[in-house]
């Protein structure tokens, strides 16, 4: 009897674990779809499908958690809620950082670069175990309180979702990498509500080229996502605003050109604080590893007990888009707005860079969101303009400052589109959002999420460094799997 080939052992013993059903139900789909091609189709159209519900459950679940940890702690009686608003976010950083330590180290983080890596590096490979973990560290810590976004782990959760079924199918290694990008695809669209921005960022941050078959692959993900979002949890945009904002007086373009450079000094203060805190953090070893999460949550919870007892508003800790929602409608004041933006920046900071588990996709909104709404009043004294350039400028802030943290402008204007429902600001927000991203760039030439790699070793083909030849092994010395 002829022995296996080396090629053969491995997917034999994949699959011996698995029930019998599962290997006649796949005999069955070869009968059907015989050819790689068909498979790969037929994958994508279900990935689609899979991870929309797979990024519903994941926001629901964060919504339920809000509500039962974070949002009781800032209405408990008396004096209490002082202590439950910092409790909730240290206790929720404990748990999930003896998660992140001893269960799924591959799940810190905001989860696009941990998608990049497995793109570039590892063929696609997002394991069940990041994926699982991903889902309930991340909710838990976002729900307890951390101030961090669910877009970017929606990501990685989809991803793991379109790898899965990448292997079920026994897809080849270009394939399973095409479906990477498939995942990212539906995982932007159901977050945001945005399956344009969806397929450009992926273009922007993943793919770098037009793979004809890996882009339309993209679009059909990236609408079934958003098709089954739209169903499950309705069809209306992110943000309520009032109104279709527009540029009314060419005057105010001077502010939106400022609203650009503070955009981008935001952004680099961001980025450097980031990098900054999280290698103190690494240089911490006289503190356990998994009690990091806790001090930022610690921390976090201190600058929300700020902004409650000075504003009576939330958004610092827990869901922000709901106090987002008043500067882009002008209904805060701006001292609320720039106190905001600078405690939401340190508050992010804190919970990222301490080795949490959580996206800055809504951080880098809610602090654009509330630089512009600050600079919108410069635009009311100064001209005399109209009260609603307060939330116009809001509205142009939020692309400005994502532009020039995650440096993907086309993605900064479409998804500022697809969030408002509005597209009267076009000219408003390519000048701020250029201006932010070009600035940004020249100041800091490594985007943050490269940087953020950089921190841990890890060099892909477009970043700055030593590149491995084979794609599938990581670099000599490198942990992919790191806890921050």
């Amino acid at each position: 009897m002829t022995p296996p080939t080396s090629q053969e052992v491995p997917r034999r013993s994949y699959w011996a674990g698995f029930p019998g059903f599962y290997a006649r139900f796949y005999a069955w789909v070869l009968r059907r779809l015989p050819s790689e091609r068909q498979r790969l189709l037929a994958v994508t159209i279900l990935a689609g499908g899979l991870c929309g519900l797979a990024a519903v459950a994941f926001h629901v679940s964060i919504v339920g958690l809000e509500t039962l940890f974070i949002e009781r702690a800032n209405t408990a009686a008396g004096h209490s809620w002082i202590w439950w608003t910092i409790l909730s976010p240290t206790l929720g950083g404990l748990v999930v950082g003896v998660g992140l330590t001893y269960f799924a180290p591959a799940a810190a983080g905001s989860g696009i670069p941990q998608v990049k890596v497995a793109y570039t590096l590892r063929h696609g490979r997002v394991t069940v175990r990041e994926t699982i973990g991903k889902f309930v560290l991340c909710a838990l810590q976002i729900g307890s309180g951390a101030s961090l976004g669910l877009e970017g782990p929606t990501v990685q959760v989809c991803a793991g979702v379109s790898s899965m079924l990448a292997r079920l199918a026994r897809l080849g290694p270009k394939n399973t990498r095409r479906m990477t990008s498939v995942g990212m695809a539906a995982g932007i669209a159901a977050a945001f509500n945005a399956p344009i921005a969806a397929v450009t960022f992926t273009l922007e941050e993943l793919i770098g080229d037009l793979d004809q078959t890996m882009l339309s692959g993209v679009i059909v993900a990236a609408a079934l996502a958003a098709v089954v979002e739209h169903s499950i949890l309705g069809s209306n945009p992110v943000f309520h605003v009032q109104g279709n904002y527009t540029l009314t007086n060419s005057s105010s373009l001077v502010w939106y050109a400022l609203l650009g450079l503070l955009a981008a000094i935001v952004s680099v203060a961001f980025t450097d604080s980031l990098l900054g805190l999280r290698a103190w953090f690494r240089r911490l070893t006289g503190v356990p590893r998994w009690v990091h999460p806790a001090i930022g949550g610690a921390a976090t919870g201190g600058m929300a007990v700020v902004a409650l007892a000075l504003f009576h508003l939330n958004g610092i800790a827990g869901d922000p888009y709901r106090t987002l929602t008043l500067a882009l409608t002008g209904k805060m004041t701006v001292s609320a707005m720039a106190v905001f933006c600078l405690l939401k920046l340190a508050a992010t900071v804190s919970s990222y860079s301490s080795g949490g588990s959580g996206g800055i996709f809504a951080p880098a909104l809610f602090m654009g969101g509330m630089l512009g709404g600050a600079v919108g009043y410069l635009d009311v004294i100064v001209f005399h303009h109209s009260a609603d350039s307060i939330g116009a400028f809001a509205v142009v802030g939020m692309g400005a400052v994502f532009a020039g943290i995650v440096r993907a402008p086309m993605t900064s204007v479409l998804i500022i589109f697809e969030m408002t429902g509005g597209y009267g600001l076009v000219l408003p927000l390519m000048i701020a959002n250029m201006s932010a991203f070009a600035l940004a760039r020249h100041w800091r030439h490594t985007p943050v999420y490269e940087a953020l790699l950089a921190q841990d070793g890890i060099y892909l083909p477009h970043g700055r460094g030593p590149v491995d030849p084979l794609d599938n092994e990581p670099l000599p010395g490198m942990n992919v799997d790191t806890a921050h």
